[in-house]
């Protein structure tokens, strides 16, 4: 396939670190009324967990992820790092926001205009930057709340709107954006410049800030700090054409993952942020059907259970959903592709249980 003819409509997903699954999960559905989309086990690491957020359906442009690993030594933010996460709102839900999160007890700031949108900066309970912006949403725009959360449908969450690199050094990373990956220029404010994904198709997630900060000291990571940031192209074959265009300019490109709900390569882009790729199929429905809970207690398949983990009995993470509607708890199991890679732990005895007070299941 021509790379003329491939598309990278925007982000798909930013993963960042937690400390506390537990805590992760209560501020992410509980505060922010996003849907604990997956609850799986980490594929390459398969003792810990590893969290989806995003709207009804995880949409890519609205997928939150987190690695979970307990006890976490907190990150330090600063170059080469993705260093704020951004999530549109309707502009008229701005004053809405600041109620509530201080209601929750979460300390918020409404900041000057970027881009002439207004911006609410608060942090996440592991100190993680997240920004909610007004952005005016227009009608036909792809980008949808939420249905079934516990926020208004007219003040919700419709997606990621953007994410944040800050740099020592910018000038090879804007062209590895705009002359590889198509990004066009959408302007800049002091420090700060904006990039748009090619394709104008108004999604979710289309849009990357980058920040000189030539001064600022390194970041690390650890709890409270993005992993990596995952651009997303429709299908496999515009993926090996990306990976193709890629691997001329940089050569250390990963060969494609398989990361059952999406297909996966990773590179570092010129500053030292790790990028990823994916597909946008085959999502997350390919092992569970549309409204089923995160985690819904079926068991992989006996063989394939068999093959990866090389016979033998094993346990699985249990964990405990409670739905907010009836009240009800069940207990429930990573999905079932994702518990599969517990293979490494060859029986041994799972961490403890967590209880997912508040995950918001979909409605149905």
């Amino acid at each position: 396939m021509s790379l003329t003819d491939c598309t990278l409509p925007g982000l798909h997903h930013i993963t960042a670190i937690t400390a506390d699954a537990q805590r992760n999960i209560n501020f992410y559905c509980d505060v922010l009324a996003l849907r604990l989309v997956k609850l799986t086990v980490n594929f390459d690491d398969p003792a810990s967990y590893h969290l989806y957020y995003g709207d009804e359906l995880g949409r890519p442009g609205t997928v939150l992820t987190f690695f979970a690993w307990p006890g976490a030594v907190r990150g330090r933010a600063g170059p080469p790092q993705a260093t704020a996460t951004a999530f549109s709102v309707p502009t008229h839900a701005m004053d809405y926001w600041v109620q509530r999160l201080a209601a929750h007890g979460v300390e918020s700031q409404l900041q000057a205009h970027r881009f002439g949108e207004p911006v609410l900066a608060f942090r996440d309970p592991d100190g993680m930057q997240l920004e909610l912006i007004g952005a005016n949403l227009s009608a036909d725009s792809p980008a949808r709340p939420r249905l079934a959360g516990s926020v208004p449908e007219s003040m919700a969450i419709v997606g990621i709107h953007s994410v944040t690199l800050t740099e020592r050094k910018t000038d090879a990373t804007i062209h590895l954006l705009t002359e590889v990956m198509k990004y066009q220029s959408a302007g800049s404010e002091d420090n700060r410049r904006r990039y748009q994904a090619g394709t104008n198709d108004h999604g979710p997630g289309t849009i990357v800030d980058i920040v000189h900060e030539p001064a600022m000291g390194h970041g690390t990571l650890g709890a409270g700090v993005v992993h990596h940031v995952a651009y997303r192209t429709p299908d496999d074959a515009q993926q090996a054409a990306w990976r193709d265009k890629i691997a001329a300019h940089f050569p250390h490109v990963s060969p494609v993952m398989d990361r059952c709900y999406f297909h996966s390569i990773y590179f570092r882009e010129p500053g030292g942020v790790l990028f990823e790729i994916a597909t946008v199929h085959p999502g997350f429905t390919a092992d569970q059907a549309l409204g089923a809970c995160p985690s819904n207690g079926r068991d992989c398949d006996g063989s394939e259970m068999s093959r990866m983990r090389g016979g033998g009995s094993s346990r699985l993470l249990i964990m405990s959903l409670r739905d907010p509607t009836t009240k009800q708890t069940g207990h429930f199991r990573p999905t079932p592709r994702a518990a599969c890679f517990l293979a490494p732990l060859r029986g041994a005895a799972p961490r403890s249980t967590i209880r997912v007070r508040y995950a918001i299941v979909a409605a149905t």
